[in-house]
């Protein structure tokens, strides 16, 4: 499995999922990158791909010139392609694209892209043959996986570079990958796998590259994860609050109502729901009320504005993400209803671009403040913990290069987070003039929400300790939701009582929080707290 998808499966996957071309989520994509749930083209999607075939194979028989059908491509729109060699023209076409370079995508991002892929199809927009559609679906059931290199589109006419390895494939050319055999000729592993190539027909070829999907494929991961991580820092700042005995006032909800952002609003309201209050009191919290401080330095105070934001990043980035899986991104379009095709540009990158450097700059700053926190958390300057939260310091380094690691990644971040979309290069002899370099802003996004995940889970690791130091000092401990989160990370890591190596500590916390373990430790007082309050409310408009 590929590294980054560590974490990722859930414990039960669907047997089955329907791709109509419709309602393909993000989450179902990403689950189908694991390879245990089969797919199938639903009824309606199949009638949908034999009318708009029916269209192309009216055009052909009627010798009509239509662009990419009886044509050549990009600059050499203006050339006509006749009789036989017009199957010849969409072999062609896959392999004059096959110019990606660098690492292969893993097989989990290789299923994705195949799936969203053939979900595209389904809208029936594409002219593609029904035959073709099955033998894609067959060889997703069978995991046999073509050789996608992960750079090399520029999101112009579509992913076309790694559209056309994903093709390639499938035609029995080039390299392929099953659990079976490993890599090897695609040809052969089609073969031992009772597969049949695609033999492609008129249109088929640009049927399978115009499109957006390595992007979507991508980025749908990436936006998985990031709401995975986004509403589980909430729960590990709480816990760096209640570390550095911190106030939760900041958090009230009348304040958060006057400024009612959606995002900001929910945050606030989960850091309430683990922190001291009447249902669920903390001990940390009652030991510092007469204390002098008035107020806590902004990476605590204004977690749920910062926080917040990213939220409603998230929100608004699934909007655009859930859009682009089930929309229709050919060219020419199949219009099968008027039994015309209309050359337009569905297929140009900037929607889900723009939706994945959105992603980057909104996931970081959960990083960035989580940072901070862990340099307060190890800086006895702003508490009265341990330096580097460790006994024995000077002897001992505790915390000091992990709050390093953090502070790295965060620095990374701050180069990739810089749009990949502001830029456009011109292409195709100046047809294509511009583009939205959509494949790297996903790639980035992804990598940019890795970092994110490391970051908190470094955060996470220095709250449990900061809790076990204040404990063994006074003897107190955090409200049962929060403490159930450091049993939970007491169960893969033990508290740092002398040095160690750290790596194996940070990657058990970052594995936690990729399986959304954190979250679901403390989802049923998040949801008990909010009942609360609804039934707060409800008492109060009555009276």
């Amino acid at each position: 499995m590929d590294p980054t998808d560590a974490g990722l499966k859930p414990d039960t996957l669907p047997e089955m999922i329907e791709l109509d071309g419709y309602t393909l989520t993000p989450e179902n994509l990403v689950a189908l990158g694991f390879g245990e749930t089969k797919i199938k083209v639903t009824d309606a999607a199949v009638e949908r791909v034999k009318s708009s075939r029916n269209v192309i194979d009216q055009i052909v028989e009627e010798g009509r010139v239509v662009y990419g059908v009886s044509t050549g491509f990009g600059r050499f729109a203006k050339t006509v392609i006749t009789g036989d060699k017009v199957c010849e023209l969409q072999d062609n076409l896959i392999r004059s694209h096959c110019a990606g370079i660098g690492k292969a995508l893993s097989p989990e991002k290789t299923r994705r892209l195949l799936a969203v892929r053939i979900n595209i199809l389904c809208k029936g927009y594409s002219g593609i043959r029904l035959e073709t559609v099955n033998k894609m679906v067959a060889a997703f059931n069978k995991s046999c996986l073509s050789y996608v290199p992960e750079k090399g589109t520029v999101g112009a006419s579509g992913d076309l570079a790694p559209l056309s390895h994903l093709a390639l494939g499938l035609m029995g050319e080039g390299k392929m990958w099953s659990p079976e055999t490993g890599w090897g000729d695609a040809a052969e592993i089609l073969k031992s796998h009772d597969l049949e190539p695609i033999s492609l027909q008129a249109k088929e070829g640009i049927a399978l590259i115009n499109g957006t999907q390595f992007i979507t494929a991508i980025g749908s991961e990436a936006l998985v994860r990031a709401k995975r991580i986004a509403r589980q820092a909430d729960i590990v700042a709480a816990m760096t609050l209640e570390a550095l005995c911190g106030t939760n006032k900041a958090f009230d909800a009348d304040v958060h109502a006057a400024r009612p952002h959606k995002g900001q609003q929910l945050v606030a309201r989960r850091l309430r729901s683990v922190l001291n209050s009447d249902i669920h009191p903390s001990a940390i919290a009652e030991s510092h009320t007469t204390c002098s401080r008035v107020q806590d330095a902004y990476s605590l105070r204004c977690t749920p504005q910062v926080h917040g934001v990213t939220n409603d990043t998230i929100d608004f980035v699934n909007t655009l993400i859930q859009t682009e899986l089930n929309s229709a991104t050919d060219n020419p379009m199949v219009l099968s209803s008027r039994n015309v095709t209309v050359s337009a540009g569905n297929f140009h990158g900037e929607y889900p671009a723009k939706a994945m450097d959105y992603l980057a700059i909104g996931i970081h700053e959960i990083a960035n403040i989580s940072e901070r926190r862990i340099e307060r958390l190890c800086n006895p300057s702003y508490s009265d913990l341990p330096a580097f939260l460790v006994n024995n310091g000077g002897l001992n380094s505790g915390f000091m290069i992990a709050h390093c690691t953090a502070a790295a990644l965060v620095s990374e971040n701050k180069v990739l987070t810089h749009p990949s979309s502001v830029d456009s290069q011109s292409t195709s002899a100046a047809t294509e003039d511009h583009v939205s370099m959509g494949g790297f802003a996903a790639r980035k996004a992804l990598t940019v929400v890795e970092h994110v995940e490391i970051v908190v889970a470094i955060e996470l690791l220095a709250a449990c300790q900061a809790l076990d130091l204040l404990n063994e000092s006074k003897s107190i401990k955090s409200t049962e939701p929060l403490q159930r989160v450091w049993e939970l990370v007491r169960t893969v890591v033990k508290p740092w009582d002398k040095d160690r190596v750290f790596t194996p500590d940070i990657e058990a916390a970052v594995t936690l929080l990729r399986q959304d373990k954190v979250w679901s430790a403390v989802e049923q007082y998040v949801n008990a707290y909010e009942k609360f309050e609804a039934d707060q409310a409800k008492t109060q408009s009555t009276n």
